[in-house]
């Protein structure tokens, strides 16, 4: 039997970060024929804006595209414009340009109950996932939508 002795650390590395999730997506890579065919493809950053007269932010969404898919990571819109209808035109230029430029086919975002789950449930979004209690007294769902 061979013991070997480790050091364990937990603190921020982002270089071992980066390390880290190119060994572990080299080892899905290798184990996954469907994630070989992918290979040369990569996440691609995704941004949509909304800058008022004065070029403040109004709102925006942050994501990116891979495999055919767009995932939302980030929308807001600022509280002063919030039921004019912008959240949803941020929402409909992100999958524009994701099914036109990037071939892109689905959406997955993810949100809280107190957020905006029926907000996306009236943009066409179906509930997948739903984790109660996380956080404590909150419950996250995962939408997905097929873009046409």
């Amino acid at each position: 039997m061979v013991c070997r002795m480790f050091r364990i650390e937990a603190e921020v590395d982002k270089e071992r970060r980066e390390l880290l999730r190119t060994r572990l997506r080299d080892t899905n890579t290798a184990a996954s024929p469907a994630l070989r065919a992918l290979r040369p493809e990569r996440e691609q950053p995704l941004h949509v804006w909304a800058l008022d007269a004065g070029d403040g932010l109004a709102g925006g969404l942050v994501g990116h595209t891979w495999a055919t898919w767009l995932h939302v990571a980030y929308l807001w819109v600022d509280e002063r414009h919030r039921g004019s209808g912008l959240g949803s035109r941020l929402l409909a230029q992100a999958e524009h340009l994701a099914r036109t430029e990037r071939a892109c086919t689905r959406v997955r975002l993810e949100t809280w109950d107190f957020q905006a789950p029926d907000f996306y449930r009236k943009q066409g979004y179906k509930v997948v996932c739903t984790i109660p209690d996380y956080p404590p007294g909150i419950t996250e769902y995962t939408l997905v939508k097929r873009l046409a």
